[in-house]
């Protein structure tokens, strides 16, 4: 596989205290199964679909407790250069640049308006095996109180071009590597996210039916705090999982109306 554009989202994982439980949660929901825990690397555990790698899910290091929440990452073909535009930019370096034996370089980021996502310098370990499929990561987007700041940001510190929703009732923008877009950013002001939540990606992974997928969440102790819904995307709804860590869920062949029109920024 040939290394992806910078700026791409690459790779998605989470960190989670009871990961026999998140197993049955994601097995159930998407159909995932998981390989060995890497004891050498803090028990992370990779999971596949139709034996592709997907995703991957970690217990949280001794003495270090967080609350779940799923980790975007953005190939980088320098990590360390990266960061420095994230410091540069207002943003905050939490984690590395941390070399990973040749697996390849990890950062973890915050935007200046809080946002975490993390940053990926591919070694043997490229990233996603299977996207847009159902089982596999399929769209992101950041869900931010302080929508100024992430547009600012994201675009100083990866070669994005940025089109937006062409619409005064709806603030959406979408960055784009190339000509195509691969990342989106909600403003969130108002009452779209509940005070106590923080701005975040959100990360979307499809399903063949979004209203079976949330029978099997909720079934498993999940939580639905937006839709189901249909779009011109395909048939979304934003939920939790059973140790709390917010996700997307999207069945991308229903589709419902034409595709907004979108401008350049």
């Amino acid at each position: 596989m040939a290394a992806l554009p910078e700026g791409t989202p690459c790779w998605a994982d989470v960190m989670f205290t009871d990961l026999e439980g998140a197993k049955a949660f994601y097995g159930d929901v998407l159909g995932w199964t998981f390989g060995e825990s890497s004891s050498e690397y803090g028990n992370y555990t990779q999971a596949y679909s139709d034996g592709r790698a997907v995703a991957a899910i970690v217990p949280p290091m001794p003495g270090y407790q967080v609350q779940p929440a799923w980790c975007l990452y953005l190939a980088s073909p320098d990590a360390a250069a990266t960061a420095e535009r994230i410091r540069t930019n207002g943003g905050e370096v939490v984690i590395g640049p941390m070399v990973i034996g040749d697996v390849g370089t990890m950062v973890i980021a915050r935007d200046p308006g809080g946002v975490v996502f993390g940053v990926w310098q591919a070694g043997i370990h490229e990233g996603f095996e299977k996207q847009g499929e159902p089982g596999a990561y399929s769209w992101a987007e950041i869900v931010t109180r302080e929508p100024a700041k992430a547009d600012a940001f994201f675009p100083a510190v990866f070669p994005y071009g940025v089109r937006k929703m062409d619409s005064p009732e709806v603030d959406y923008r979408m960055f784009q590597v190339g000509d195509r877009p691969v990342l989106g950013r909600m403003g969130a002001e108002g009452d779209l996210l509940p005070p106590e939540a923080p701005s975040y990606v959100s990360v979307y992974f499809a399903v063949n039916d979004t209203d079976a997928a949330i029978q099997r969440l909720t079934a498993r102790g999940g939580k639905v705090y937006f839709g189901p819904m249909d779009s011109p995307f395909g048939r979304f709804a934003a939920v939790g999982d059973q140790q709390g860590a917010a996700f997307g869920l999207i069945d991308l062949g229903r589709t419902v109306g034409e595709q907004p029109k979108t401008v350049d920024v």
